[in-house]
């Protein structure tokens, strides 16, 4: 589905992505971890269109990508949620739901006047389909509360709701887990799971906890330095040297440290 060759980003003298390539495969949960500068939310933020590359190329689906807006890629089905929760915060769940979906008829001022029948069936439609998404999320009993009350994963549970709403090919997850306790990061993986299983969403996902990249994540992508130095399996990963060395500087002895 997507397809990274040689991509590069740098800031000066600094090379955030240097000279990465890498392939997310349809219908996959692709874990991406490193040890903190490898160069993973850059690389979210060139693939998503929030940065533009110093030079290098992205393709969706076989169509070039590179460098366009985050609207433009919104549009094709290609979202990215961010380690800070966005959210609307003076507005309730359901209404931060509701917001998500383009090219809405009441966004006009001539629809406002005109065209209000349509306005208030597109808006019963909206509501139902975010009572779906929360239900679905098992957090319908927030629909009515303000967004910024919310807990932190609570707001992640509601970014990835946000995506629902508009049956996203692709979503780049920038570390879920930060800020999670145990029991909502574990509600947050089997909603990745089952978006991935039920609906055929593929995920990639930047996270530093290693039993959630473990538990949901095939195959895992290790990022060091800008550069991708390994994938496979995360049982693989932890046992590449390379690997081992960009995270401990200490090689094979303390392989099983990777991650802790």
């Amino acid at each position: 589905m997507i397809v990274v060759e040689d991509l590069h980003k740098h800031f000066g003298g600094f090379h955030a992505v240097d000279g990465a390539s890498l392939k997310i495969t349809p219908g996959s949960i692709t874990g991406l971890i490193g040890p903190n500068g490898a160069g993973k939310t850059t690389l979210f933020n060139v693939i998503a269109g929030v940065l533009q590359p110093t030079s290098g190329r992205v393709t969706m689906d076989g169509v070039d990508i590179t460098g366009l807006p985050p609207h433009d890629l919104f549009h094709r089905g290609l979202l990215r949620t961010f380690q800070i929760a966005h959210e609307f915060s003076s507005m309730t769940v359901r209404e931060n739901l509701m917001m998500v979906p383009a090219g809405q008829s009441g966004e006009t001022v001539w629809n406002t006047w005109f065209a209000r029948g349509r306005i208030a069936r597109e808006e019963r439609a909206l509501r139902d389909k975010a009572d779906e998404v929360l239900d679905f999320l098992t957090i319908s009993h927030l629909r009515e509360e303000k967004a910024g009350n919310l807990s932190g994963g609570q707001k992640k549970l509601l970014e990835l709701g946000r995506t629902m709403m508009v049956d996203a090919k692709i979503v780049f997850l920038d570390e879920v887990g930060a800020g999670v306790n145990r029991t909502l990061l574990n509600t947050i993986g089997d909603a990745i799971v089952r978006l991935n299983k039920e609906r055929n969403y593929t995920f990639v996902v930047i996270e530093h906890d290693m039993d959630f990249i473990g538990r949901i994540c095939d195959p895992v992508i290790c990022m060091a330095e800008g550069k991708v130095l390994a994938e496979g399996t995360l049982d693989e990963i932890k046992a590449n040297e390379h690997v081992i060395e960009a995270y401990l500087g200490t090689g094979l002895k303390n392989k099983d440290k990777v991650g802790a």
